[in-house]
């Protein structure tokens, strides 16, 4: 008898089953000790949600936008590397879910399916990931593709010009395609789904980087790879160039310090990521939730402020959205669902979480996704005892 999906954990055991056991700890794990991964968690487990009765909320609305694209529900899909490698064509599956569920999706700079046979695939523009290699005209020449490819925003990664070691990817020998030894040709062998996908994909490497870097299908492993190819230079002046290349909408992400969000608001971006890269690059930095305010706070309206960074269910989700992000990203969420079922993973996923924030308001008195606040949530200090994170009040039975 199967057990029924009934939320992101269920997707997540069903994943770990499917796909071969370095692809699956590349998206569940973290760098050094995982202790900036277990924060994540944690540090969401400490917030309470505040709950409201004897209020209306027969119609709630979770539509609202993102960096001027109208979605329904704030939310997005992270950008993800090797998400090819969680299921055949993976990034095309993904952002046809997420063009389905009326959300963004962005593609990655190290996805395996390229820019091109994305767009090929996809009807609605989708968001572009880019990170600045050392070679300056490789990079100039993936954001003019993105320009081509019609990507209605482009969203660069500060967060990883050198890599946190993650102790899993090497031991597991991480690279693509996969290095062949015993272990892993028996892994491979004992998941027969993903092998049939991946020899249907329609990329089994890095797609965008075919004919330009070289040996991208002879890595040793993906961190040396990565040690060699990204630029450790980058700087906030370097952004007076990624503009001139790109007119578009801009997001920076990797932004953990309210300073770092002041010089982007100071630099005209157009919003910015409080991420940590999922507890996977500065293990013992802090919770993305826990700074978020503070970085909220630093800004005021001066630009968008999108959270990523453990959101595993709609509740997640709302505490975000009630401690000031404008909208969440999902990203090991999203591989989840990709790895157990495909394409219809990612949209279980994307709607399991719609349900859980949409119920999660009701309880919460709450009608309108884009009219949240502070006083939805409680804080939980490490002794147990509740705090309340707004002292103002509104006077008023519901939050309207």
């Amino acid at each position: 008898m199967t057990t029924p999906i009934t939320n992101v954990a269920d997707l997540r055991n069903l994943a770990k089953r499917r796909v071969p056991r370095a692809f699956f700890e590349y998206a569940d794990r973290g760098s050094y000790d995982e202790s900036t991964l277990r924060a994540n968690r944690t540090a969401f487990e400490r917030i309470a949600l505040r709950q409201r009765v004897m209020c209306n909320v027969d119609n709630r609305s979770l539509a609202s936008s993102i960096v001027g694209q109208p979605v329904s529900m704030p939310m997005a899909i992270a950008p993800t590397g090797l998400t090819g490698m969680q299921r055949g064509g993976g990034e095309i599956l993904g952002a046809r879910a997420a063009a389905k569920a009326g959300i963004p999706f962005c593609l990655s700079t190290m996805s395996i399916c390229s820019i091109e046979q994305v767009r090929a695939a996809v009807e609605t523009p989708f968001w572009f990931q880019v990170y600045v290699m050392r070679d300056r005209g490789f990079t100039r020449e993936l954001i003019q593709r993105a320009k081509d490819a019609q990507c209605s925003a482009l969203m660069l990664t500060a967060d990883l010009t050198v890599q946190g070691q993650r102790h899993r990817e090497i031991k597991n020998g991480l690279s693509v395609p996969p290095r062949l030894t015993l272990r892993n040709l028996l892994d491979i062998a004992s998941k027969p789904r993903w092998a049939w996908g991946m020899l249907q994909a329609p990329s089994r490497s890095f797609g965008n980087l075919q004919g330009r870097i070289a040996n991208t299908d002879s890595l040793t492993t993906l961190a040396q790879w990565i040690a060699n190819q990204f630029d450790p230079t980058l700087e906030w002046k370097d952004l007076e160039w990624i503009r001139e290349l790109w007119p578009g909408k801009l997001i920076i992400k990797g932004i953990l310090d309210p300073r770092d969000a002041r010089i982007a608001a100071d630099l005209g971006v157009d919003a910015i990521v409080v991420s940590n890269h999922g507890g996977r690059q500065l293990d013992g930095a802090p919770a993305t939730i826990e700074v978020l305010p503070s970085i909220v706070q630093a800004v005021g309206d001066r630009l968008e402020v999108l959270f990523d960074g453990g959101i595993l269910s709609g509740q997640d989700l709302l505490k975000a959205l009630a401690s000031g992000a404008r909208a969440g990203l999902i990203g090991k969420a999203f591989l989840y669902g990709l790895g157990a079922l495909g394409e219809e993973g990612v949209t279980r996923t994307i709607e399991l979480i719609r349900r859980e924030l949409s119920v999660s308001m009701a309880l919460t008195g709450q009608t309108d996704v884009r009219h949240l606040s502070t006083d939805v949530i409680w804080h939980k200090p490490h002794d147990g005892a509740l705090s309340i994170i707004s002292t103002q009040f509104d006077g008023v039975p519901c939050r309207r």
